[in-house]
């Protein structure tokens, strides 16, 4: 039996005795609440954005600024809720494995599917800006981690830096070429009514959507809790795997459908942005709002915010090298999301083949991507230094 398959087995066998049939009754209720909490979640924030951008777009708001601020903070919400939930509820892990997770979700999965349905050609110049920006933040975060927790005043800068960076979003929007304005235009433009009937139906889908948040989140963390102790995993893996691609699931649906139309700004624009909100508006509030702040474990101080750091790095060449996302490199991308993934059944199960497997990605695979991405960014450089001469 492949190693993979044994490494599920044993999770799923968790290592206990069967339970008694009314206690497997009520883990199968969690589990049907988890599954409709996150449905929820995905509907509340469809709810969510559709009104938040009519309203928007009613009062005058250029598509541009709507596409770039409610509709990527929108698309964030279900994060906002599951993080801010788990806080109050006093599972921190949660919390911050769905912020870290959900950004190498974004990254790695999102962006290397958009990229194999569609080579992404970046033209937004607020993408350039924002891929340095993301990695900034991310490295912040690390050092505000490194004494195991968020605390209040740590989420307060983070959640000022969201105020700072919406109203950079606003001036920066102006300077974008036309054809990046059209495409937002093409994307986010209808909606203008200015009939009261249209506004407060708008309305009413911001407060639905909002409440289809407060409940999904609640169940979905409920649900969490109870999944990780059935299978014997901390909630720190729940948040970064189930949780992460759950919440995840708007950007999946908003930056596939702008491949498929050829919207290649905003399906890049979208996930960046995400990463940047995740950081600073979500970890940030949750951070703020829970009394002690939000603990960082060990395991995600020592491996998973560090990996969350190269992912945004590892964008930075792509970037540059012809403004471009290249089927390969997407494929790359979904490859080293398959990887991570594997890496925390392994160390889940303590799994023997996980010795052999960390060895081979951290002397053969990580140094050899390393190598080529800097090949071909010293290629590029060299290619408009030829072209400025």
């Amino acid at each position: 039996m492949p190693d993979f398959t044994l490494a599920l087995c044993k999770i799923l066998a968790a290592s206990r005795p069967p339970p008694p049939l009314g206690t497997f009754l009520m883990d199968l209720l969690v589990l049907i609440r988890l599954i409709i909490g996150l449905v929820l979640l995905i509907l509340g924030a469809e709810v969510l954005v559709r009104g938040a951008s009519r309203l928007a777009a009613a009062a005058g708001i250029s598509p541009l600024v709507i596409g770039l601020t409610v509709v990527a903070f929108g698309t964030s919400s279900p994060e906002l809720a599951v993080s801010v939930q788990s806080a109050l509820s006093g599972q921190a892990d949660i919390a911050l494995g769905n912020v870290v997770g959900s950004n190498i979700f974004n990254v790695l999965f999102i962006l290397g599917i958009s990229a194999l349905i569609l080579p992404l050609v970046v033209a937004q110049q607020l993408v350039r800006l924002d891929v340095p920006l993301m990695i900034g933040i991310s490295v912040l975060v690390l050092v505000f981690a490194l004494d195991g927790r968020i605390v209040r005043w740590e989420g307060a800068l983070l959640f000022a830096g969201v105020i700072a960076y919406t109203v950079f979003l606003i001036r920066q929007s102006r300077k974008e070429t036309s054809e990046v304005k059209e495409e937002y235009a093409h994307e986010y433009g209808d909606g203008r009514t200015r009939s009261v009937g249209a506004w407060l139906l708008n309305i009413a889908f911001v407060v639905g959507g909002l409440a289809l948040l407060v409940l999904g989140s609640r169940w979905l963390v409920d649900g969490s809790v109870v999944i990780a102790r059935l299978f014997g995993v901390s909630e720190l893996i729940i948040g970064l795997t189930i949780i992460a691609a759950g919440t995840s699931l708007p950007e999946v649906a908003t930056s596939i459908i702008a491949a498929l139309r050829g919207e290649r700004d905003i399906a890049v624009g979208n996930v960046v942005g995400s990463n940047i909100f995740n950081l600073l508006a979500v970890l940030g509030l949750t951070s703020l709002l829970a009394p002690a702040g939000v603990g960082v474990p060990p395991a995600a101080l020592a491996f998973d915010i560090p990996v969350m750091i190269g992912v945004a790095i590892a964008t930075l060449p792509i970037f540059f090298t012809g403004f471009r996302i290249a089927r390969w490199e997407g494929a790359l991308f979904l490859t080293y999301y398959i990887a991570y993934i594997l890496y925390l059944l392994l160390d889940a199960t303590q799994h023997d083949a996980l010795t052999t497997y960390s060895t081979a990605m951290a002397f053969f695979i990580l140094p050899l991507t390393t190598i080529t991405l800097a090949t071909l960014f010293v290629r590029e450089m060299r290619k408009m230094r030829n072209q400025a001469s």
